[in-house]
């Protein structure tokens, strides 16, 4: 039996999000071949918790002690949105200490996590992306130039940061130095982006047993004006049609997309890629390399879609990371 240390928590807006993630894992994980500990991770407390005793990881080998047991773990889950397990930091670590885990590399998670840098990236290999600008805390921020080089509307969002925290859509001018305080407030980076109309459609990569398989894509139907915090988890703010309501030739083009993405930036895990399809083309917004897997996330609701259970999800992915 593999001990499996599935790690949650973590140092962003999305922490509560991640416990929920790690937990719905915790759950649906199969014991019979996997021995799981949820380990919340929160700026130095790493923690193992049995009710209401904590048992503190040892961050020397990345182990816990429990009486006289001393439990070593064969590969790690990774379920942290945002820092440290997003973007870089985690994997790192993991690297030094030689435990597998299941998520991208150190290299390819700091370079999708910085959203202006992915961009660049996925522009180069001749994919659309939307006009931005790339803001620095201790630049200079004139509403004027920012407005002459980006037409409004815009999307202000922090470039570090995960399930829409911080994030604006600006219609007047008036309301973008509010936006920038907002983002700034999550973030020192932040990304101004043009606004491009169309329907925003997402799709789930993942490599298992030498084969790299895409889940089918999914439309997103926010209620309010555009995908935010609230829409992606309160209940009834979002509809995710699964499969999207899109021509055969439109899906396979964004599922070519996805595959061509997922090995040009090296990913490995389980990732989901969010466009914006304009009817005629795609869009890159954004990848997410440690996606949602909390009962209202998206990407078990493609999985099963794909005739897999949350269970079988799980499975594949440690398989791979070892």
């Amino acid at each position: 039996m593999l001990n499996v240390a599935i790690i949650a928590g973590g140092d962003s807006g999305e922490y509560g999000i991640s416990v929920k993630s790690g937990k719905q894992v915790e759950l649906n994980i199969d014991r019979s071949k996997f021995s799981p500990f949820l380990v919340e991770i929160k700026g130095k407390s790493w923690n193992y918790r049995v009710g209401l005793k904590k048992f503190p990881v040892d961050k020397n080998d990345f182990s816990l002690t429990i009486g006289r047991r001393k439990i070593r773990f064969d590969v790690v889950f990774i379920a942290i949105h945002g820092t440290p397990g997003e973007n870089g930091k985690m994997q790192g670590y993991f690297d030094m200490l030689g435990i597998p885990y299941t998520s991208c590399d150190l290299t390819t998670s700091a370079i999708t996590f910085n959203k202006s840098f992915c961009k660049d990236v996925v522009a180069s290999y001749s994919i659309k992306t939307a006009k931005s600008m790339h803001l620095f805390m201790d630049g200079r921020h004139d509403v004027k130039g920012i407005l002459d080089a980006l037409s409004l509307p815009v999307f202000v969002k922090p470039n570090n940061g995960g399930s829409s925290v911080g994030m604006s859509k600006v219609n007047l001018q008036s309301e973008l130095k509010p936006a920038l305080e907002k983002a700034f407030h999550e973030d020192s980076e932040v990304l101004v982006e043009e606004f491009i109309k169309g329907r925003e459609l997402t799709c789930g990569i993942l490599k298992s047993k030498g084969k790299i398989i895409a889940f089918p894509v999914t439309e997103i139907i926010p209620k309010k004006e555009y995908f935010d915090y609230e829409a992606k988890y309160k209940k009834g703010m979002a509809e995710e049609v699964v499969p999207a309501d899109i021509t055969l030739p439109q899906s396979d083009k964004c599922q070519e997309i996805s595959r061509i993405l997922y090995e040009k930036l090296n990913c490995k895990g389980v990732v989901r890629f969010d466009y914006i399809f304009t009817g005629k083309e795609f869009y890159f917004l954004e990848v997410n390399t440690v996606p949602g897997l909390s009962a209202a996330s998206i990407v078990p609701k493609m999985a099963k879609a794909y005739g897999w259970t949350f269970t079988e999800l799980i499975t594949r992915l440690i398989t791979e990371a070892i």
